[in-house]
């Protein structure tokens, strides 16, 4: 038997309203924001914070402070993703 179509409405907006509940409110006031996915204001931070330290790290020439700085960025780079957390498992071998 068939779903209703405002019974699958109503799932969908309870599953939208439990992984982002900002986006849902804001959607439901009428002011769309970004999804969580696209939203990188702690990326943007961290990117900055990384390049401080890099940029410090080859001004007075430092070892730990460069590679903080790569780490961080890398860090970053990682938070810019829209689906690392659908990615799952980063080990494809330990399945066993």
């Amino acid at each position: 038997m068939p779903v209703p179509d405002d019974q699958q409405l109503s799932e969908i907006a309870s599953r939208l309203h439990h992984e982002d509940p900002h986006f849902a409110r804001a959607l439901a006031d009428g002011r769309p924001r970004r999804p969580r996915e696209y939203r990188h204001h702690r990326a943007w931070l961290l990117l900055t914070a990384a390049l401080a330290a890099l940029s410090t790290g080859l001004f007075l020439p430092h070892g730990l402070l460069i590679a903080a700085g790569l780490v961080l960025a890398g860090i970053a780079g990682e938070l810019f993703d829209p689906h690392r957390h659908e990615r799952g498992r980063r080990c494809p071998g330990s399945e066993i």
